[in-house]
C-alpha cells in the first residue's frame, strides 16, 4: 500500500473527499515528524509507538576492499508494534 492507496482508503472509510483525507494524513505525518525531531515518543494506542534512538559509533567494513570504515553515531527511529496490531497479524 502506498500513500495514494492510504488516502483513498481513508476517504472511503471516513466518507470524506480525497483532498480532505490527504490534508489530514499530511497533517498527521507532519505532526509526528516534528515531535520526533524534538526527541518525543509518538504512541498510537492499538497500533504501536515510534521513538528516536541514538546509535553508537562503530566500525564497518567496505565489502569491496575489506577495509575497516568508521561509522559515526547518529539518531534513528524505532517502531514497536502494539499488542493489538501483533494479534491481528498473527
Amino acid at each position: 500500500m502506498n500513500k495514494n492507496d492510504l488516502v483513498e482508503s481513508i476517504a472511503q472509510s471516513a466518507n470524506i473527499s480525497k483532498v480532505a483525507a490527504e490534508r489530514g494524513l499530511n497533517g498527521m505525518l507532519q505532526t509526528m515528524s516534528s515531535a520526533m525531531e524534538e526527541g518525543e515518543r509518538v504512541t498510537l494506542v492499538g497500533f504501536g509507538s515510534f521513538s528516536v534512538i541514538q546509535r553508537a559509533p562503530r566500525l564497518g567494513r567496505n565489502p569491496r576492499t575489506g577495509e575497516e570504515v568508521p561509522i559515526p553515531s547518529r539518531r534513528g527511529i524505532r517502531f514497536r508494534p502494539g499488542k493489538a496490531l501483533v494479534r491481528k497479524i498473527q
